[in-house]
């Protein structure tokens, strides 16, 4: 369904992935069901009414969607939507992707083959060597070094291939220098690399934004290699996404006596490919099974009647707990058609009462 929008459509398709409890799985929903995002913004106040909501969704203004479009162009930066033929395609074979991005600098570069480092904010000496070299050398070897411009591990890795390409991902807004002192590291990186965000520009990134962050980090790259991470280190959230997006895993052992080295070590454990250098990484993506069709992620699913979806509604809704299961699992527990099981799901999502995940999950709210 790869098709170019309107200016009207870019908008209305902007305007429904930032209305409240719209995440990238819903909005997915909504527009496999409905074709256009506007035919799915007229229909959101029904189905937030019929999933339980009695407060009106938060719908942004139209005003508030053209001052977002104004903000972007005036830092040079580009929308774009997932169904659009320029959209990445690393990025729209996600299941699903994210509806929209903005991007700052040469947009080229995520079209390009492409390689995450990623690692450790308090990054030994030793670990940032390593990193600026390992991406130097992927550079070399005609790959885009894709990272999260934060201190340490990432920043070093921008550095290493700056000269030959790098993307750097932010949490916040296409603006959001975060930390301070990369302020001209940004300035290079959007003069000689490219710049992505999913927010909004102005937005400050917070908490919550940075596993979204890490989803596109490892979503535009054939493979995540981790230099440096703890135990608890958010690098390793980024190499379980690639994970799960069908990348490659590598990562650089350490020393047992540096915790920085805790993270990676278990990841060679559970079947990680050790990474000593630009070498183990050109044989890991000899085995790198390419990727889906974007297409499948806004197919046109199975249609529910009202009548299907009301008689399965509660019963989805009494299923559904913090813990997030498969979607999979709700279907066979509630004993109900799929179509009215998943249509059940975004209207209690629209209400407030769940949450679609990425990877098949969800939770209740």
């Amino acid at each position: 369904m790869s098709r170019k929008l309107t200016e009207a459509a870019r908008r209305d398709w902007l305007r429904l992935a930032r209305t409240e409890n719209i995440g990238p799985v819903t909005f997915r929903e909504l527009i496999a069901r409905y074709g256009e995002a506007s035919l799915a913004l007229a229909a959101l106040p029904d189905l937030a009414r019929r999933g339980g909501r009695a407060s009106p969704l938060g719908v942004p203004k139209v005003e508030a969607v053209l001052a977002e479009l104004e903000a972007g162009e005036a830092l040079g930066a580009r929308l774009l939507c997932a169904c659009e033929p320029d959209f990445p395609q690393m990025l729209a074979a996600l299941d699903p992707p994210p509806p929209v991005i903005w991007a700052r600098g040469n947009l080229s570069l995520m079209h390009r083959p492409a390689v995450a480092v990623v690692g450790a904010r308090v990054a030994s000496a030793g670990g940032q060597r390593f990193a600026r070299g390992l991406a130097a050398d992927l550079g070399a070897a005609g790959f885009v070094v894709v990272s999260g411009m934060a201190r340490g591990v990432d920043g070093a890795a921008h550095e290493g291939a700056l000269a030959i390409g790098t993307v750097a991902v932010l949490g916040g807004g296409i603006d959001d220098v975060y930390p301070p002192e990369h302020r001209d590291l940004y300035q290079r990186i959007v003069a000689q690399g490219c710049v992505v965000s999913e927010n909004a520009p102005g937005r400050t990134a917070v908490a919550k934004d940075f596993p979204r962050r890490n989803r596109l980090i490892s979503g535009l790259s054939q493979a995540v290699v981790v230099v440096e991470a703890e135990a608890r280190s958010g690098s390793l959230i980024t190499a379980r996404m690639a994970a799960e997006q069908g990348r490659e895993v590598l990562a650089v052992p350490g020393s047992p006596l540096d915790p920085r080295a805790r993270g990676t070590n278990d990841l060679i454990r559970q079947g990680a490919a050790l990474c000593e250098g630009v070498e183990d990484v050109l044989r890991a993506l000899e085995g790198f099974g390419g990727l889906g069709e974007p297409e499948r992620a806004f197919a046109p699913p199975v249609a529910a009647s009202e009548g299907e979806i009301d008689a399965v509604r509660e019963r989805v809704a009494g299923l559904l707990s913090p813990t997030p299961v498969s979607r999979d699992e709700i279907v066979r527990a509630a004993g109900a058609p799929a179509p009215a099981v998943i249509a059940a799901l975004v209207e209690l999502a629209l209400a407030g009462r769940a949450e679609l995940l990425p990877g098949g999950l969800v939770a209740g709210c």
